[in-house]
């Protein structure tokens, strides 16, 4: 995977960072994105510095970074094979009676429109190389959740993942919904008491990306192993 181009959103913390470093491991140069730039280079920099891997300023819900994102990637690397469009943020308490609309709106533009917006600036070249795109959705994307707009934006996620997969038949892209349950991560103030962490994540993200191309991962559904009676 020496010549080979991972490019992730939300790279700075999280899923998002400890992918950055599996993937590097296993050979993958890396395209790092993400709102803080600061906390980007400082990972880039464990990661084998410039030549391996790419930090871009980028906020999600912007068309204009998003393009300038990829454009970066291509001029640095030349190309893009796998994509995971990470970046997402939650809600706060209050149901559809009672949270904020304004909170509701920026994890919308984030959670889906940013998804896609990754999707529509970065597929040419994924299916130039035949790639692999791989979208973070959600176990709470699988399940009623009462009130929670966070859930009703991973649903979106599910339907994003079989769509693009269906405009992709025949091309030889591969599409793969990551959709975990609770992890450690900043997403939570508070660890939740039966949770995973982001390296839990990650493996199976790179599991998917590491089958042969014979073999197309649809979906990995990961939860925490309940607690002991």
């Amino acid at each position: 995977m020496s010549n080979h181009v991972f490019l992730i959103t939300g790279a700075s913390s999280g899923i998002g960072a400890e992918t950055a470093r599996r993937a590097a491991a296993a050979g993958y140069r890396l395209v790092l994105a993400a709102r803080s730039r600061e906390r980007l280079e400082a990972l880039a920099e464990e990661l084998g510095g410039p030549e391996r891997a790419l930090v871009v300023a980028c906020d999600v819900t912007s068309q204009a970074d998003q393009e300038a994102m990829a454009q970066a990637a291509l001029d640095h690397f030349g190309r893009i094979d796998v994509v995971l469009a990470n970046a997402g943020i939650g809600g706060r308490p209050g149901g559809f009676s009672g949270a904020d609309p304004d909170v509701w709106q920026q994890m919308i533009l984030t959670n889906i429109y940013g998804v896609g917006l990754t999707l529509r600036h970065t597929l040419a070249a994924v299916k130039e190389a035949r790639g692999h795109v791989l979208l973070l959705g959600s176990a709470a994307g699988r399940a009623t959740i009462p009130g929670s707009m966070y859930s009703a934006t991973k649903w979106a996620v599910t339907g994003m993942g079989y769509n693009l997969r269906e405009e992709l038949r025949g091309t030889g892209v591969r599409v793969t919904l990551i959709e975990p349950g609770m992890v450690d991560t900043p997403f939570f103030d508070e660890t939740p008491e039966q949770s995973m962490q982001p390296e839990d994540i990650a493996a199976a993200i790179l599991y998917a990306v590491s089958q042969p191309e014979r073999v197309d991962v649809n979906e990995i559904l990961v939860r925490p192993t309940p607690p002991l009676q």
